[in-house]
């Protein structure tokens, strides 16, 4: 096992499966000394780096800036699966926005899943995809919602790919007797999400965007029509700036901090499962109704992936595995001795609707994160969208602007623990 394949992440515990997968990581300089250019980006996920290539390969001068590795975020080591829409389903978003911002954001989040795989496609990125999605329902009385969630999508939305499945198919494919009705969405799929990642690096760097790993921004400054970032070890001047850093804002920019809060996810991956062609043998990526959502899904090679624990504070689990054997063992009791080969986590950036915050924090500022666990298109395509914007190529981006998306309450000393117990509470719903 070589150096770069036992990297163990600062921010990230345990080694992912992803990592293992792909072995060893390219890698990328730290900054050393200062620079100026059009556009500065401060994290290097998904949104970072498309917005890098999408700037560069117009010409702009950019920029980027990691704290870590290139994947070590949340953009590296998600459960992998695109979804259609937004976070919440589009009958919600109506009930919140209206019929026609929601039709906006729903063919907006399919825009998105196009350029997501035309972007793999044109740039030969072997990002493991596997088609289908299935979202299903831990409670009985949830049957009328995904009955008429089928009958929205295609009728309203245009979306024919979705359709219900009642207990028996449910149970069927997800080879599991937990759940009670869900929806087959054959229109999307999951992916291998650092695949994804490694190959968006590569083509912002060979684009022309100057891309930096293992260089932290440790304060942003506005002046004099310019754009300052520090760093430990030189200084960026530029027109204009993207902060993309999600769940890593810290301390900053404090107007990101107070609307996108981290907290911390985590998932597991077994051994192959070979000898349990019953789990999941359709291929089909899952979510399922909790607040507290578990995700899962095969890999290529047949193992589980499975996410579901969520701790709404800093600190991580000091045994990671063993919370994620107890929920596979929930609906897989015959799981509940399989190998978990690899166990890992980290920050994921929410907001208080659970969408997307985009705001312009300072002149000439714009930051961009809080997708609730649904980035994997979303952020690729936002990052795309900046790019737009800054070119005057599109105003796409408006959309996802004027959604109300509040602070949290509590200001820097109590959203933590108010968000502690707030969550804990809908934690315990789901039981019930």
């Amino acid at each position: 096992m070589t150096s770069q394949e036992r990297w163990q992440s600062p921010i990230a515990p345990g080694i992912s499966w992803y990592q293992a997968a792909v072995g060893e990581r390219p890698t990328y300089p730290a900054l050393d000394g200062s620079t100026t250019c059009d556009v500065a980006i401060v994290g290097g996920g998904y949104t970072g780096l498309q917005a890098a290539y999408n700037l560069a390969k117009s010409g702009v001068s950019v920029v980027l800036i990691e704290a870590c590795r290139f994947g070590d975020g949340a953009s590296g080591r998600n459960g992998g699966q695109l979804g259609t829409g937004q976070r919440w389903w589009p009958e919600e978003l109506e009930e919140k926005i209206g019929y026609e911002r929601s039709r906006a954001l729903f063919d907006l989040a399919e825009a998105a899943k196009r350029h997501l795989m035309d972007f793999a496609t044109d740039h030969q990125i072997d990002m493991d995809y596997m088609p289908g999605q299935m979202n299903v329902a831990h409670k009985e009385s949830y049957r009328p919602a995904y009955y008429e969630n089928a009958e929205i999508a295609a009728i309203r939305y245009n979306y024919p790919h979705v359709r219900f499945m009642d207990k028996a198919e449910t149970q069927q494919r997800l080879g599991s007797t937990r759940y009670y009705c869900g929806v087959r969405d054959t229109g999307t799929g999951h992916i291998h999400p650092l695949k994804l990642l490694i190959g968006l690096a590569r083509v912002a760097a060979n684009t022309g965007a100057q891309v930096f790993e293992m260089t932290k921004a440790t304060a942003i400054r506005q002046g004099s029509r310019k754009v300052t970032i520090e760093t430990p070890r030189g200084t960026i001047t530029a027109d204009k700036a993207l902060i993309a850093c999600d769940g890593y804002i810290g301390n900053l920019e404090p107007v990101t901090a107070s609307h996108v809060m981290p907290i911390r996810s985590f998932i597991g991956a077994t051994a192959p499962l070979d000898r349990y062609p019953e789990v999941l043998s359709g291929g089909e990526a899952v979510a399922d109704s909790r607040f507290v959502v578990r995700y899962f899904r095969k890999s290529k090679d047949g193992r589980l992936l499975f996410g579901g624990r969520e701790a709404y504070t800093a600190d991580n689990p000091r045994d990671i595995t063993q919370h994620i054997r107890r929920q596979i063992a929930e609906i897989y009791p015959t799981l509940r001795d399989i190998e978990i080969t690899h166990a890992w986590g980290g920050s994921v950036g929410i907001t208080m609707p659970r969408q997307p915050f985009v705001r312009e924090v300072m002149p000439g500022v714009t930051s961009i994160g809080g997708y609730s666990g649904h980035g994997v298109m979303l952020a690729n395509y936002c990052g795309r969208l900046y790019a737009e914007t800054v070119l005057g190529k599109s105003a796409d981006l408006d959309l996802f602007r004027s959604l109300d998306v509040p602070a949290f309450p509590g200001g820097a000393t109590m959203r933590a623990p108010l968000l502690f117990l707030a969550l804990s509470w809908f934690a315990l719903r789901d039981k019930f």
